[in-house]
């Protein structure tokens, strides 16, 4: 799942070097906190938090695949 979000996270940024993604153990499953270069956080979040949205969507769908709980940050 990390991996999912880092390469979503890449294709969207201009600075794709500065995408940082841990993965963190949480009460009900994985915290992933997504890190981006300070100019790239609007892209990253999108109009009206859409793009955010989304990604959070596909998160969930993998999570779902292998029966865990997970959540995204963006930190």
């Amino acid at each position: 799942m990390k991996e999912l979000i880092e390469y979503i996270a890449r294709a969207i940024v201009d600075n794709p070097d500065e995408v940082k993604v841990t993965e963190e153990p949480g009460e009900n499953g994985v915290i992933l906190k997504l890190e981006v270069a300070l100019e790239d956080k609007g892209k990253v979040i999108g109009k009206q938090g859409q793009t955010a949205r989304a990604i959070r969507t596909l998160l969930r769908i993998a999570a779902v695949k292998r029966n865990v709980r997970a959540a995204l940050e963006i930190v």
